[in-house]
């Protein structure tokens, strides 16, 4: 039923929990396990011009950080995982990540912010995900320790 399972991971410790999820459904379909992690350029444009290279450099350095905490976490499993590290709109680029490699299942954590943080937040990547999938997505409510 489910061969190709994405798992976007933004680094944070709850992501654990989806993970989690993510690793069940794909061991048990014998699955792939697709682990991708967004920059969102808005933060670096955001940026001064002068320091966008400097700050784009950092959300780099941390979503391969994220990516390999997941791969951590994943190792011995016998999973066999796909990474990948994009840059753009994160909602956008994980539906046509999705899109383009096939997946399956959209595995994705939720934090369960309220209406106002969602608006301060840019709204939820995951309620954008939901919103315009065109495949199933798992929506995991994920805690922040």
């Amino acid at each position: 039923m489910y061969d190709d399972v994405l798992m976007p991971t933004d680094g944070s410790e709850g992501t654990v929990t989806a993970l989690e999820h993510a690793r069940q459904i794909a061991g048990n379909h014998d699955a792939t396990l697709h682990v991708v992690h967004v920059v969102d350029r808005r933060v670096y444009l955001a940026a001064g011009k002068d320091e966008q290279d400097e700050v784009l450099a950092g959300l780099e350095a941390n979503g391969q950080d994220a990516i390999e905490t997941v791969l951590d976490r994943l190792d011995g499993d016998g999973i066999d995982v796909v990474t990948e590290l994009r840059e753009g709109i994160p909602h956008r680029e994980l539906l046509d990540y999705a899109a383009t490699s096939g997946v399956d299942l959209i595995a994705i954590g939720t934090h369960g912010r309220s209406s106002r943080d969602r608006i301060v937040n840019m709204g939820s990547v995951t309620e954008k995900v939901v919103d315009d999938s065109e495949r199933p997505v798992l929506v995991v409510h994920i805690e922040e320790s």
